[in-house]
């Protein structure tokens, strides 16, 4: 049984510390992120969703003053060993940003690709079938197949965050960080999103900060609740929201602060 529970974690993070400068903002964070499932972050702002996020793939590291002490691993290896590179760390674990930032000069379909040319991982003669089959997974390829050309910062706000989802799935990646997604987004288009991520979860985790509750209880499989920069309780989503173990949780969760 441990074994298999073992083999369903596909991060794992332990005593993990971090911050900036003198400050510490992450607190003794132990966390499991389990494989093809969606995990959300939750709390009231400045708890240090964002920095845990970007501490598991290496993001946390390029802020100047930045600093973290502890474990992350990824299938079992440590993500910043010395022969792990933060480029291939990252093309494993993806990230999408809170605001939609395709590369304004880049067409629709160079934005899809831009990921994989850099890489050097694009093959001759695959371009058209993937960009293609990453739009149609994005369900953007019916809206936009015939403005394959224009540039992406010319969609609508909710189709470049699509685009700019596809992009990091273009990679393949085998985690899929998302930080506040939806929260530029009018409603029809982050219901899109939410409805899309079910499927994406079948071949990537997910991990997902959002501010929204009751975004949170639609699309996750597990809840972390975070407050101040420490881990107070995670479980099960349905389990988090209807009995948490914690006082402090239920007082977030019944909006009594936050």
């Amino acid at each position: 049984m441990g074994e298999k529970k073992k083999k369903n974690r596909k991060m794992t993070i332990r005593s993990l510390h971090a911050g900036f400068g003198n400050e510490e903002v992450l607190h003794r964070i132990k966390l499991d992120i389990r494989t093809h499932q969606v995990t959300a972050l939750v709390g009231p702002s400045a708890c240090g969703k964002s920095t845990l996020l970007r501490c598991m793939n290496r993001m946390h590291e390029t802020v100047p003053g930045a600093w973290q002490t502890g474990r992350i691993e990824l299938d079992g290896h440590p993500i910043d060993s010395e022969d792990a590179s933060a480029d291939a760390l990252r093309r494993k674990v993806g990230m999408v940003f809170q605001r939609p930032n395709p590369f304004p000069h880049l067409s629709v379909s160079e934005n899809i690709l831009s990921g994989l040319r850099m890489a050097g991982s694009l093959e001759k003669g695959e371009a058209a079938d993937i960009v293609k089959t990453t739009l149609q997974q994005v369900a953007l390829w019916e809206e936009v197949k015939d403005r394959l050309d224009v540039s992406g910062s010319q969609l609508s706000l909710g189709q470049q965050q699509r685009l700019c989802i596809g992009r990091a799935l273009a990679m393949r990646p085998e985690v899929l960080l998302m930080d506040e997604p939806c929260s530029a987004l009018d409603p029809v288009s982050t219901a899109r999103i939410e409805e899309l991520i079910e499927e994406w979860k079948e071949s990537v985790t997910i991990v997902i900060v959002t501010h929204s509750m009751q975004q949170a209880a639609r699309i996750s499989d597990r809840a972390a609740f975070l407050l101040m920069g420490e881990l107070i309780e995670t479980s099960k989503t349905s389990k988090l929201f209807y009995s948490p173990q914690d006082p402090r949780t239920e007082d977030y969760i019944t909006g009594r602060f936050g």
